[in-house]
């Protein structure tokens, strides 16, 4: 009889093993690591940001990290002198929560497509607090910058900042400020994020500097587009002999008087070369060209970045790109 308990009692205990091992298996409980990252997911900010030009978006996802991802409104590759935007272009503002311009009244176009777009949003003005450089003498002045033939898009003065890399550290500063308005949580991601990225730009600004050292000051000479360079030419000791269009903006055209007289001023000072935007149309510099003897360059990148596998997928890769080449024509 006690051997016939013992068989039945082992008989229950296998039955129960077998009835475990094929029931649901158990959650197993979040380890600390796992619920931190959750929380981590969970507080980050649902804002969406939008930068208007790609080097400023690319500045702008710097600073915001993996915290906050920043879109660009004007596509690759565009020139936003020549851009005008779309309904489609105004619905992405309306749905923005944070809209980040260079400013200095470089996008005109935005106090009325602000008020197409309606609702609210925090707008960062990127330049905000930076000074607009007086012209040289072969630069146009505030007092005739709206004097041109054709001209669409027209400035107060000279919203490039962005070719000093010591002015950008502004920008970085102004969009940190922005992103913690409008989001407090992300205060200290955003002050690192912009430290890190600040180095980066004093990195850029002494690379700079190294290689335009070897360059002798008379053929520091540069002539370009239309008047991009001035704050770069200020900062690293070039000058600027004039412009193809003369004028802040690509919207103007030059008359064949200032187009004779930029021909005069090359041979006279003998400019090695004409410094193009890859977007620009290079005839008139062509026929600058063939009357001096001076090379075009033709594919700097200036108002755009290009797509990651290009020659300038960043804003830095885009400084570095266009140093190169301008100093390989000036050496």
């Amino acid at each position: 009889m006690q051997n016939k308990m013992i068989k039945n009692l082992v008989m229950v205990l296998l039955a129960a093993l077998i009835l475990a091992a094929c029931g649901p298996a158990a959650t197993p409980a979040p380890s600390p690591v796992d619920s931190l990252t959750t929380e981590k997911q969970e507080s980050k900010p649902t804002l969406k940001v939008l930068a208007v030009q790609t080097f400023l978006a690319d500045i702008a996802q710097n600073v915001a990290g993996e915290r906050v991802k920043v879109a660009s409104l004007i596509p690759i590759g565009l020139d936003p002198h020549a851009f005008e935007p779309t309904p489609q272009d105004v619905r992405k503002i309306a749905e923005s929560n944070v809209l980040i311009l260079n400013g200095s009244g470089f996008e005109e176009w935005i106090e009325k497509t602000l008020e197409n777009a309606g609702g609210e949003r925090l707008v960062i003005e990127a330049s905000a607090g930076l000074a607009m450089r007086e012209p040289g003498d072969n630069e146009p002045s505030r007092e005739d910058a709206h004097e041109g033939e054709g001209e669409e898009h027209v400035h107060e003065g000279d919203p490039h900042f962005w070719f000093d890399p010591t002015l950008v550290v502004k920008y970085v500063e102004n969009i940190r400020d922005g992103l913690v308005a409008a989001d407090p949580e992300g205060k200290d991601t955003y002050a690192a994020n912009a430290a890190a990225y600040i180095a980066e730009l004093n990195e850029l600004d002494a690379w700079i500097k190294a290689q335009v050292e070897p360059i002798p000051a008379e053929r520091r000479l540069m002539v370009t587009d239309h008047h991009t360079f001035g704050y770069f030419a200020d900062r690293y000791g070039f000058t600027i002999i004039g412009a193809i269009v003369p004028s802040f903006s690509t919207g103007a055209s030059p008359s064949a008087q200032e187009l004779a007289g930029l021909i005069n001023q090359v041979k006279d000072t003998g400019a090695p070369a004409i410094f193009l935007e890859s977007s620009s149309s290079p005839q008139l510099a062509r026929q600058v060209a063939s009357e001096t003897g001076a090379k075009v360059v033709t594919d700097l990148y200036t108002h755009s970045i290009t797509e990651p596998g290009g020659k300038a997928p960043t804003y830095i890769d885009m400084m570095r790109h266009n140093v190169t080449r301008i100093v390989e024509a000036l050496k």
